[in-house]
């Protein structure tokens, strides 16, 4: 009897303690349900409803190489949370440490929920890094973000690049500073960007356009940053030229440079002593803008509604109003944040992974504004198209009072241009 009664008394223990389970479950369920009505789960956004658990990486420089490109890694980590979204760094110096840099790549596909890796910038190294992934986890999708080694190499490994179109933008940028009573267009570089294939023939086709609309084309050269002047150089150089170029090519001239540490020093002084801006090379309203304005950005940051609303308010204070563009979005941050918001609409079968309207819809959802476009990659050598390879851009904003989109998102690039080199 006594054997008998303990059994009894197990047994109403265990059903006591499940009951308790059972009433802790819903009360769990229900507060977090509460939290998150008007969001998904992360469970059933990244996971998939629990079918499988979706882990995707992204890799970034530093905030104090390209702040942009790390905040949109952030942002698409907070959105689905650090258990899904793993974030690493290439060294500052990645030229130097090659190594160092793959391996910072091919680290985050040691993680066996690993589904898809972003890098952005795709600094040398990272066609490398994608074959080793590819050896060992050819189930990993490996997505470059403006990638800084020749597009048919990268794109032998990568399932999918995309980079900044440097062939529509050659004619665009021109057609807009067209459109806006510019008569002649300053070009300001140095011989290391003039190498690569893209700054090239984005020259040349920025020369042919403006023989198109009439105007006149200049090359200026201005010290490399990586140079023995560094950037304090190469910055106090463009300080003590423009106003020289302003005085000799007149104030309906518009400007552009291939250097992010020249766009500063730049608007600066086009603010200053009259000139145009269309945009910059990986344009932003944080390129270049918020030094050469004095403003402080830090309670807007990562709002880029707020941002440009205040870039502008002190461009038209400076009276640069109708003078000076950028895009309405970082590209850097769109594409970090973009890029991986892709990658999972392809893993959840959402959105197909080589469709110029799907990465689009991925980038929309982080510029709710402003449009975007954009076309496979051509080798102008080969005549070869590469279906993995996309150049992509998004529409010109004018800032001014009011400001406006140009719509160059629906211009139709003569075909011409895409053979040009």
């Amino acid at each position: 009897m006594k054997k008998i009664f303990s059994i009894l008394l197990a047994m109403t223990l265990v059903f006591t303690l499940v009951a308790c389970a059972g009433n802790t479950t819903s009360t769990a369920s229900a507060e977090s349900t509460t939290e998150s009505e008007s969001v998904e789960t992360v469970e059933e956004t990244v996971a998939g409803s629990g079918e499988e658990t979706i882990h995707i990486g992204i890799v970034t420089g530093s905030v104090s190489q390209s702040e942009d490109d790390r905040r949109g890694a952030e942002k698409f980590q907070e959105m689905y949370g650090e258990e899904n979204v793993k974030l690493a760094i290439y060294p500052d110096n990645f030229t130097d440490e090659l190594e160092t840099t793959i391996q910072t790549i091919v680290n985050l596909s040691d993680d066996p929920d690993m589904k898809a890796i972003v890098v952005n910038q795709a600094v040398p190294g990272t066609t490398e890094a994608f074959r080793r992934i590819k050896e060992r986890r050819p189930d990993i999708l490996c997505i470059a973000g403006e990638s800084h080694e020749d597009l048919p190499e990268i794109g032998s490994a990568a399932d999918l690049v995309c980079n900044n179109d440097f062939v529509a933008r050659g004619y665009l940028i021109i057609k807009t500073a067209h459109d806006l009573g510019c008569d002649t267009f300053v070009h300001v570089s140095f011989p290391r960007h003039m190498a690569y294939e893209t700054m090239s023939r984005r020259v040349a086709i920025m020369r042919e356009t403006c023989k198109e609309f009439g105007m006149e084309f200049v090359l200026e050269t201005a010290p490399d940053p990586t140079s023995d002047v560094g950037v304090s150089g190469a910055q106090a150089y463009l300080l003590e030229k423009v106003p020289e170029w302003v005085e000799k090519y007149g104030k309906n001239a518009a400007y552009f440079c291939t250097n992010d540490a020249h766009t500063e020093p730049l608007l600066k002084q086009l603010l200053e002593y009259g000139g145009y801006f269309i945009e910059a090379d990986l344009p932003s309203p944080l390129m270049g803008y918020p030094g050469a304005l004095g403003i402080d950005l830090t309670e807007e940051a990562g709002d880029f509604e707020k941002i440009l609303a205040k870039v502008e308010a002190a461009v038209n204070e400076k009276g640069g109003a109708g003078r000076f563009g950028t895009w309405a979005y970082s590209y850097g941050y769109t594409q970090s944040a973009g890029l991986a918001q892709h990658a999972l609409n392809v893993i959840k079968g959402e959105s197909e992974l080589l469709d110029m309207d799907d990465i689009a819809k991925a980038y929309k959802e982080f510029t709710p504004k402003a449009a975007w476009n954009g076309s496979n990659y051509t080798n102008v050598d080969t005549g070869v198209k590469l279906s993995n390879v996309f150049l992509v851009y998004q529409d010109t904003y004018i800032m001014g009072d009011p400001g406006k989109y140009m719509g160059s998102t629906d211009v139709q690039v003569p075909e011409k241009y895409f053979s040009i080199k």
